[in-house]
């Protein structure tokens, strides 16, 4: 069972619904340790000075934020704590939007909402109400000294809620070079293509479907080292030549999805 990480309540209006906050997801990356090849040790990494060289000791080190190439403002731990957001066990909704209003770029990081003691009617009648609704609530929380902008919204028999990057952390699509223009002309036959091999690829969303295959061949190797096998370094397959007419391009791709297609209905 996942522990709660965090406990609150949910506030809007002046209803409060008790919750438990869970991570929805988790990275399940490879990690590898540094190690010193002769004796197997592990590498261990200091706080050294670029001026001098040497070693720092931990109650030497302060923060500072660089203003100019070498130039930087030391802000103290006490400086710090007094313009830190209040810390509170709350949720506040401050609006309800339509789901497709907010852009994915925005999304960060998944949780989970479980109702906590003497909360799920009402945590049961707000996820039913948001889901007649077609609605998501925007609101504010902070978690680990931080403030987060956070989007709820019905999963399921959860909700589940999203923290997301405030405005000027998402990058302006006109800081972007070489993005298409509405200059660009396409044929009918073109566009038709390119719809048809849409329409080819189209299927419902099944998580279950995609995996990490190179995860799970990584696993499989340490796997077998760890067993004593040796294994030998496999042969990289060579990529594709690619196909430069766009139209070439377009057929050779729906005659591959069909292709595909027809192999996994076999």
């Amino acid at each position: 069972m996942p522990r709660a990480m965090w406990s609150g309540a949910i506030s809007f209006g002046l209803v409060n619904v008790p919750i438990k906050l869970y991570t929805a997801a988790r990275s399940a990356d490879v990690r590898f340790n540094q190690l010193h090849a002769p004796d197997m040790g592990r590498i261990q990494m200091k706080r050294t000075c670029s001026l001098d060289g040497e070693e720092v000791p931990f109650g030497e080190i302060v923060k500072g934020y660089e203003v100019a190439p070498e130039q930087y403002v030391v802000v103290s731990q006490e400086e710090l704590d007094a313009l830190a957001p209040q810390v509170t066990r709350g949720i506040e909704i401050e609006e309800f939007v339509d789901l497709d209003e907010i852009d994915p770029v925005y999304f960060e990081s998944s949780y989970y909402l479980a109702p906590d003691k003497g909360g799920a009617k009402p945590y049961a009648l707000l996820l039913q109400a948001m889901r007649d609704a077609n609605k998501v609530a925007l609101g504010r929380m902070v978690l680990r000294q931080k403030q987060y902008l956070v989007a709820l919204r019905p999963a399921g028999n959860a909700l589940s809620m999203a923290t997301l990057y405030f405005n000027d952390e998402v990058l302006s699509q006109s800081e972007i070079d070489g993005l298409p223009g509405t200059d660009l002309e396409f044929s009918e036959r073109e566009v038709a293509m390119a719809r048809q091999l849409i329409d080819t690829l189209a299927a419902d969303f099944v998580p279950s479907k995609y995996r990490d295959d190179y995860r799970e061949k990584l696993m499989e190797m340490i796997d077998r080292k760890a067993a004593g096998e040796l294994i030998a370094a496999p042969e990289r397959e060579e990529a594709p030549s690619r196909v430069v007419d766009l139209m070439a391009a377009l057929e050779a791709s729906i005659a591959a999805a069909k292709a595909q297609k027809e192999r996994a209905s076999a």
